[in-house]
C-alpha cells in the first residue's frame, strides 16, 4: 500500500480506517522517516494534521514502550481554542493504536492539579502555546520534561510568522535544539502552514541556522490538493437605493437571513466586535424561529461562553453564529456549511481562512457568501474572486530584531536555571530574527537586564538578573514570580470587566468606553441590552435592561487595513471599471455609479493618480485617491496637510477611507500650484512624517507596548491588575526618564523605529509615493461630491458635532446627489483650470 517502510500497526490503523493517504501526506512521512526537518503547506481540512502526527509516531514507534520520563513530542499551537481539538484528535488515534501514551495540554487555562500531574510525569506529547512553552522553559531543571524530545511541531506557523509571538518561537525552538544537541541527540522541526507566497522565507525564519547548514535535509512540502471555494456575492434587490458609504451593511439583511435559512448552519464574519453586536441584534429580531439557534462570538466575550457556542456549533446545536475573527482559526466545525462574510475582508488571506472553516475534510467544498456594506464594496468583490481564481494571496514579513522581546527571553532563561553568556548568545545568533544581532546590542541588553541601563541603574526594582559564579540567575524570588506573570508578548488595553449584580461574568469591555456613561444608561453587550447598576474602577455591574436601546460598544484596533495585495487588486479593477469593461456582474452593477463619476470627474486608469477639487457649504474639499487603505491613507492626510501648512497658515479636516483621502479647509487654494510643489513626493519623507504625526507622541504611546514586553512595566497580578491611568504614567514616567538621562536607550530608539515601521509603515508608504510619481495626475473639479468622494464625506461627519443627525445629513445629502444626476447631469471627465469659478462652487443650499 505504501512506497516506504511504515509501521505495520499504522499501516494497518489506517486500512481499517479506510484512509488512503494523500501523496503530501506520504512525502511528509518519507521525509520524518529519514530525519528530516520541513515545512508543510495544506489547505484548512485536507489532513495536514495526520500528516505530521502519524510522521512523527512512526519516527518514535521503536522506542514508544520506553519508560524514561519526558515530552517526545511538542505540539505548539498559536490559539489555545486549537488545543482541544488536537487533543481529541491525537488521543483518538493513539488510543486506537493501542498505544499507552498521554497526551497533554499546557496553556493559560490547565488546572493547578493538572499541571502538578504533568511536572510529575511528564505526557509524552504536548500541546501548547508560544507563551506556556516559554513558562515551562522558566522552570527550574526545565531540561527534564525535553530530555527524550525528539520532534517539534509549529502548526499555523503562518499566523505566527511575522510576528513577536513568533519570534518568542523562534527563540525557545533554537534553545530546545541546543539542548538536546548537548545531549548529542537533534531535534525534527516540522511547520504547518496555509498557503503563504514566501514559503522559503518562512521556512528559513522556523528553521533558523539550520536552514543554511542543514539545507538538504529540510524539505518544503506543498499538497496538491486544491480547496474548491464557491464564491457568490450577495446583490441588493434595489442597486439605486445601495448606499454609496457605510459600515454595518444592514440593508442586506435580508439576503442574509435567505442564505441562513437554506444553510445547515453558518457563521457570519463581521470585521468588528461592534458590527457583531449589532447584526446578531437585527438577526434575532428579524429572523424566523432564530431565538436559541442563533449565538454571537467575539474575544470579548468569557471564554465559557464562547467554548459553549463553540461546541453547540459542532453538535449542530445552533443554525447561525455571528463572529469576529475569534473564529478565523482553532475550532474545526464540520457540519458548517456557509460562510457568510459582512463587508470586505481587506485581506485574501483572511477569506481563505474563514472560506476555510466550512466545508472542512478532503474534497468538500467551502462556499462563501459576500455581502457589499456599500456600493463601492462591489469592487473588493470584483477582487476577491480575481484574486482566488489567480491564487493570489499575501505574504507573511518576518520581524528583525525586537530588544524588547530578547529582553523577556534572557529574564525568562535566568528565572529558569540560568544562563552562560557566550552560550546563550550563539544561540540566539541561530534565529533568523536576531541573526543580525551586534555585540554592542548584545552587551547592552546584558545591561538592561542586570542593572536597567544607565538610566535606571539607582532603582532596585529594575535589577532584575544577577551573575553568580559566571552564570545569570534571578535571584529575588519576587522578580521571579512577577516574571512568570508577565511572559507574552501580546500587549492589549486595559479592560473592564462586565459582571451582573448576582456575580455572573460575562466579559470585558475597553474602558475608554465606559469613561463616555453614567448608572442607568444602557449598552448592548453579547447580544442582550444591560443597564449600568455600578461604575466601579476595575468592574462594571449590570442588570438585564427592559429598554431596547442602546449604544454597542466600540474597541480599540477595529478598523482593519487593506492590505498590500489587496490595495493592488483594487486598483486593478478600477483600471478595468475606466476601460468600461463591465463583464462581471459586479462590476456591471456599478456601472451607474460609474457613470455619474465619469460626467462630474473621471474613474482614472492605473497610471493616472486622481485628485478632485469642489467647494460646499462645509469649505473647499481637496481629495486624493490612491487606493492604499484607510490606514495608509490616514497618514498620507496628515503628511499632505503639513505639507501644505509649510507655505501657508492655513488648518484641514482630515478624512478617508480604504479608496482615498480628504482635506477639507474654510480657505480657498490652487490645486494646480500645491501639486506643483512635491505635496506627493519621497524628499524628506522621514522627517515631514516625523513632524506631520507627531511621531515623538507616538512613540511615548508605543513604549508602553515595548516597556511592558520588556520588563519595565508590571501589569500585575490576575485578579489585581493596574489601572489603565497607573499603566500609562508608568510607562511615561520611565519614557520621560530614558529620554533625559539615556537617550541612546535602545528600547526608546526601538519605539521610534516601531513607529515608522509599523504604526506608519514608511516602507508601504514610500513605495506608495514613488507609485504616484510616476502616474499622471488628472485634477478634476467635479461640481458635486462624486461617488468616490462621498463615502469619505461620510465617514469625516460621523466625527462631527452637530444638531443634525448624521442619518438626516447622509439622507439629504444623498437625494441631492440622486436628484442631480437624474436632472442636471453636467460635468465633463476634466475641466479646465479657469472653469473653477465658473459656475462649479456650491451654494450652502445644495451641498453639505
Amino acid at each position: 500500500m505504501y512506497s516506504f517502510p511504515f509501521p505495520s500497526e499504522i499501516s494497518q490503523w489506517l486500512t481499517k480506517k479506510g484512509i488512503s493517504p494523500f501523496p503530501f501526506q506520504e512525502e511528509v512521512w518519507k521525509a520524518m522517516a529519514k530525519g528530516k526537518s520541513g515545512l508543510l503547506q495544506a489547505p484548512t481540512g485536507s489532513g495536514k494534521t495526520y500528516a505530521l502526527w502519524l510522521g512523527a509516531l512512526a519516527k518514535v514507534w521503536e522506542n514508544r514502550h520506553s519508560t524514561e520520563k519526558g515530552i517526545r513530542i511538542l505540539w505548539i499551537s498559536p490559539l489555545r481554542s486549537l488545543s482541544k481539538d488536537t487533543l481529541k484528535s491525537l488521543q483518538e488515534s493513539v488510543d486506537e493504536l493501542g498505544l499507552d501514551w498521554q497526551i497533554g495540554i499546557r496553556n493559560g487555562d490547565t488546572p493547578t492539579a493538572e499541571r502538578a500531574r504533568q511536572k510529575k510525569k511528564p505526557p509524552q506529547c504536548l500541546i501548547t502555546t508560544p507563551e506556556s512553552l516559554n513558562s515551562l522553559i522558566a522552570q527550574k531543571d526545565h531540561q527534564n520534561w525535553f530530555q527524550t524530545l525528539e520532534i517539534v511541531v509549529v502548526d499555523e506557523w503562518h499566523d505566527l510568522l511575522g510576528s513577536k509571538r513568533g519570534i518568542q518561537t523562534e527563540l525557545a525552538l533554537a534553545h530546545l535544539r541546543n539542548l538536546r544537541k548537548k545531549m548529542n541527540a537533534q531535534v525534527q522541526t516540522w511547520g504547518i502552514s496555509a498557503t503563504l507566497p514566501n514559503l522559503e522565507e518562512a521556512a528559513f525564519v522556523l528553521m533558523g541556522k539550520n536552514w543554511m547548514v542543514h539545507r538538504s535535509d529540510i524539505e518544503i512540502i506543498t499538497s496538491e490538493i486544491h480547496k474548491e471555494i464557491q464564491f457568490q456575492t450577495l446583490f441588493p434587490s434595489d442597486i439605486d437605493r445601495f448606499p454609496w458609504g457605510g459600515r454595518m451593511g444592514l440593508p442586506m439583511l435580508q439576503e442574509v437571513l435567505e442564505v441562513i435559512e437554506s444553510s445547515q448552519s453558518s457563521l457570519i464574519f463581521t470585521n468588528t466586535r461592534s458590527q457583531t453586536e449589532v447584526w446578531y441584534q437585527n438577526l434575532l429580531l428579524f429572523g424566523n424561529d432564530l431565538a436559541g439557534h442563533i449565538a454571537i462570538h467575539h474575544s470579548s466575550l468569557d471564554l465559557q461562553v464562547r467554548r459553549w457556542v463553540e461546541d453547540a456549533l459542532k453538535e449542530s446545536r445552533l443554525k447561525a453564529v455571528v463572529c469576529t475573527s475569534s473564529l478565523d482559526l482553532g475550532v474545526d466545525f464540520a457540519p458548517v456549511e456557509s460562510i457568510i462574510q459582512i463587508g470586505s475582508p481587506k485581506d485574501v488571506s483572511r477569506i481563505l481562512q474563514r472560506a476555510g472553516r466550512s466545508g472542512h475534510g478532503p474534497g468538500r467544498v467551502s462556499k462563501v457568501y459576500f455581502v457589499p456594506t456599500h456600493s463601492l464594496e462591489l469592487i473588493d468583490a470584483s477582487a476577491i474572486q480575481y484574486a482566488l481564481k489567480n491564487n493570489i494571496v499575501e505574504s507573511r514579513n518576518p520581524i528583525q530584531k525586537p530588544l524588547d522581546v530578547l529582553c523577556q527571553w534572557l529574564v525568562t532563561l535566568a528565572v529558569g536555571d540560568g544562563f552562560l553568556e557566550q552560550e546563550t548568545l550563539q544561540t540566539i545568533l541561530e534565529t533568523a530574527a536576531y541573526r543580525g544581532l551586534s555585540q554592542e546590542e548584545w552587551q547592552w541588553v546584558l545591561y538592561f537586564v542586570s542593572k536597567g541601563g544607565p538610566g535606571l541603574t539607582a532603582y532596585d526594582e529594575f535589577s532584575k538578573v544577577d551573575v553568580v559564579d559566571g552564570r545569570y540567575q534571578v535571584v529575588n524570588k519576587q522578580t521571579a514570580r512577577r516574571h512568570l506573570m508577565s511572559i507574552g508578548t501580546i500587549v492589549s488595553s486595559v479592560s473592564i470587566k462586565v459582571k451582573f449584580m448576582g456575580g455572573a461574568y460575562l466579559g470585558t469591555v475597553e474602558e475608554s468606553f465606559f469613561s463616555k456613561l453614567k448608572i442607568g444608561d444602557v449598552f448592548w453587550f453579547g447580544g442582550r441590552p444591560l443597564e449600568i447598576v455600578r461604575l466601579n474602577p476595575m468592574e462594571v455591574l449590570v442588570k438585564k435592561s427592559v429598554r431596547g436601546k442602546g449604544v454597542i460598544p466600540t474597541w480599540g484596533g477595529g478598523r482593519m487595513s487593506l492590505s498590500t495585495t489587496f490595495s493592488d487588486l483594487i486598483r486593478l479593477k478600477m483600471n478595468q471599471l475606466a476601460d468600461g469593461d463591465f463583464s462581471e456582474r459586479e462590476l456591471a452593477e456599478l456601472a451607474p455609479l460609474v457613470e455619474i463619476q465619469n460626467q462630474w470627474s473621471l474613474v482614472p486608469h492605473s497610471d493616472e493618480f486622481l485628485v478632485e477639487y469642489f467647494k460646499s457649504r462645509d469649505g473647499f474639499h481637496f481629495c486624493f485617491y490612491p487606493f492604499e487603505g484607510r490606514f495608509i491613507h490616514e497618514i498620507l492626510a496628515s503628511l499632505v496637510a503639513y505639507r501644505i501648512a509649510q507655505t501657508r497658515p492655513i488648518s484641514f479636516s482630515l478624512g478617508m477611507n480604504d479608496y482615498g483621502f480628504e482635506l477639507l479647509s474654510d480657505q480657498e487654494i490652487d490645486p494646480e500650484e500645491l501639486l506643483g510643489m512635491d505635496l506627493l513626493s519621497v524628499k524628506n519623507l522621514e522627517e515631514d512624517l516625523k513632524s506631520s504625526i507627531n511621531a515623538a507622541e507616538m512613540a511615548r504611546r508605543k513604549f508602553r507596548d515595548i516597556a511592558t514586553i520588556s520588563g519595565l512595566i508590571f501589569t500585575g497580578f490576575p485578579g489585581a491588575p493596574p489601572t489603565n491611568k497607573h499603566l500609562l504614567s508608568s510607562a511615561q514616567l520611565i519614557f520621560d526618564t530614558l529620554t533625559q538621562y539615556d537617550p541612546d536607550n535602545l528600547l526608546l530608539k526601538q519605539a521610534h523605529d516601531e513607529v515608522l515601521d509599523f504604526s506608519v509603515n514608511q516602507s508601504r508608504l514610500k513605495t506608495t509615493l514613488e507609485r504616484i510619481s510616476n502616474q499622471k495626475i488628472q485634477l478634476t473639479f467635479p461640481p458635486k461630491p462624486t461617488p468616490l468622494a462621498f463615502p469619505i464625506l461620510v465617514d469625516r461627519l460621523r466625527e462631527k458635532l452637530s444638531s443634525e443627525s448624521l442619518e438626516e445629513k447622509v439622507i439629504r445629502l444623498s437625494q441631492q446627489l440622486e436628484d442631480f444626476a437624474k436632472g442636471k447631469k453636467t460635468g465633463s471627465r476634466t475641466m479646465e483650470r479657469n472653469k473653477k469659478k465658473e459656475g462649479h462652487e456650491l451654494n450652502s443650499s445644495e451641498n453639505e
